[in-house]
């Protein structure tokens, strides 16, 4: 058992998704002394397996959803200024299909969309001629009408870390792979069991994502509120076009999907919204789910889009709230949080329900106000969309000078490794190289392009202790490496890592 002056905390944040991390960072900003505990490594369940998108949600115009489009619309902006060499801009190419939305339906969504959320940076929507454009070649002939317009693309899982690593720079404490056994209230503060240690908080956080109900019924918490857990799937095939443009593409059910540029030389297809009922543990693509999007694909691209193309799938279960909707893809993206406790002299435990990794750090600065009644000294300054995230102090569209500068620092990196490099750790690369001269100072390389320097950078800064953490949430690379690579990864980190 840990020592109670070291185990008290004024917040304990459960649970190492975005909101939780986002959390943690906004009131370890306050002052507050926080805990982060999370079951296994941090975005490894919803966080990591989003469709990578800043956007403002333009089919939520459809459900009216208007507040959260202008919500999240105001806040891609802020993102992409506190995080340039994560979030970065993407121009969007929607076709006009004939017997679906009608064009005028289209542009008056489209101008909406440019100006109720306060854009100021980005380009407005405007009509496509795809018998002259490069993102028409790709696609069959008979789609010749389309719009372009703007949103952001994210490494989502990036973005969970670098807030962690963000709260743990201003103080805060984040334990991975440190599941909450037991959550009791003993007075006027929380008696926290995780990972065979006891913590004592003064306020928890319920951010614990797919699992907020389970942590509910563990704390004893009765509550009213319900839950629909939605799958969405991803699939990932050998890129499908040149350019650097991506497609919102709609289908006849009234659905909608994207095709993205991934990793170079990829291109990512989703998503899917199914009910899930099943295991939070083993969230998989289903078979008709694959079908489906290869389908949908191919009612588009010339080239037809098979389950044989297919060379990954990803899926998260998004936490929504259940508001009564009949479609799955019609339920809420929007967030609420339930306050027990606080005012009686009893501990307080916020638990947060819904939300969209978009609107991730105004729900924090949200949800942390809220407790500041139960926080005295906390600052009540909402101060997160002004703070760069670690490594993204550069202004927006500077990162191509960012890359040059680390190219002109370190002359033996070829110019894709410099890119790769900034999209990960932005300024932060030049911590991790150090005062290398050459590659060979970097130590092994364990392929493309991830060397023993990055690779203990990882483990001492952010938290990484297997080859999955490395390879799928901090750099994206398990696309690219064979499993030999794989398994010499994972042997070079048991040789570095000793168990606790």
């Amino acid at each position: 058992m840990a020592e109670p002056e070291k185990a008290t905390f004024d917040l304990a944040v459960i649970g190492g998704g975005v909101n939780g991390a986002g959390i943690a960072r906004d009131a370890a900003g306050r002052g507050a002394r926080v805990l982060m505990l999370e079951r296994g490594d941090l975005a490894q369940g919803t966080s990591s397996n989003s469709t990578k998108l800043i956007h403002g949600g333009l089919r939520y115009l459809e459900h009216y959803e208007f507040s959260l489009v202008r919500e999240a619309l105001t806040e891609r902006e802020v993102l992409w200024g506190i995080a340039p060499h994560i979030i970065w801009p993407l121009r969007f190419i929607l076709p006009h299909r004939p017997g679906l939305r009608p064009r005028w339906l289209l542009r008056l969504g489209l101008f909406l969309y440019d100006h109720i959320g306060g854009r100021k940076h980005l380009p407005t929507a405007q009509a496509v001629d795809l018998a002259n454009h490069p993102a028409g070649a790709p696609l069959k002939p008979e789609y010749t009408r389309a719009f372009a317009y703007s949103d952001g693309w994210v490494d989502d899982a990036r973005l969970v870390v670098l807030n962690a690593r963000d709260a743990a720079d201003r103080g805060a404490e984040v334990r991975t792979r440190c599941e909450v056994t037991a959550l009791t209230r003993e007075g006027d503060h929380w008696r926290i069991e995780a990972g065979g240690e006891t913590f004592t908080a003064r306020a928890v956080v319920n951010a614990a994502g797919p699992r907020v109900l389970d942590l509910l019924g563990r704390a004893g918490e009765p509550t009213t509120q319900k839950m629909r857990l939605v799958r969405g799937s991803h699939i990932v095939v050998r890129k499908l076009f040149d350019h650097d443009y991506a497609y919102f593409f709609q289908l006849p059910d009234g659905r909608i999907f994207f095709a993205i540029p991934y990793e170079s030389d990829f291109t990512l297809i989703g998503t899917t919204d199914v009910d899930h009922d099943g295991s939070l543990d083993e969230v998989r693509a289903s078979p008709e789910e694959i079908a489906y999007l290869c389908a949908g694909a191919s009612e588009y691209f010339r080239r037809a889009v098979t389950p044989d193309d297919v060379v990954w799938t990803y899926s998260g279960v998004r936490p929504l709230i259940d508001d009564g909707s009949g479609k799955p893809e019609a339920a809420t993206r929007g967030y609420s949080f339930e306050l027990d406790g606080g005012t009686d002299g009893t501990p307080a435990l916020l638990s947060v329900f819904g939300g969209k990794i978009t609107t991730y750090r105004h729900l924090a600065a949200e949800a942390v106000t809220r407790l500041a009644p139960f926080l005295p000294g906390l600052v009540a300054d909402d101060w997160t969309g002004t703070a760069a995230l670690p490594g993204g102090d550069f202004g927006r569209g500077e990162a191509a000078d960012q890359m040059r500068a680390l190219g002109q620092r370190y002359p033996f990196l070829p110019q894709r490794e410099a890119q790769r490099l900034i999209r990960l750790y932005g300024t932060r690369a030049a911590t991790l190289l150090g005062d290398a001269t050459s590659a060979a100072d970097l130590g092994e390389d364990f392929g493309h392009g991830l060397t023993a320097a990055e690779v203990d950078y990882l483990i001492a800064h952010e938290w990484a202790r297997t080859a999955d953490d490395i390879l799928w949430r901090r750099t994206k690379l398990g696309l690219h490496f064979t499993p030999a690579q794989t398994a010499r990864l994972a042997a070079a980190l048991t040789e570095r890592i000793i168990p606790a």
